[in-house]
């Protein structure tokens, strides 16, 4: 993530998939990815730019744009040295 070294530990990603029926079908119409990320110290301001523009950036949101919304939430510890 721009230049930070996580260890795969420090990465958590919970992903769900939301249903909504049209024309008795149901479809996927939004996805919603939460993260736990344990990052270094001082390194908030660069991990937060990075997350403003996972949307736009994420290969899956962008292929899956119009048809599927991808939203995200995080929650961010920065470990001390």
């Amino acid at each position: 993530m721009r230049g930070i070294s996580l260890e795969p530990a420090d990465i958590v990603a919970e992903a769900r998939g939301v249903n909504e029926l049209r024309n008795r079908i149901p479809v996927l119409t939004r996805i919603e990815v939460h993260y736990t990320l344990r990052i270094p110290e001082g390194s908030r301001e660069t991990v937060d730019r990075a997350l403003s523009r996972h949307v736009e950036k994420c290969p899956t949101a962008v292929s899956l744009a119009p048809a599927i919304a991808v939203e995200w939430t995080a929650d961010i510890e920065e470990a001390s040295a």
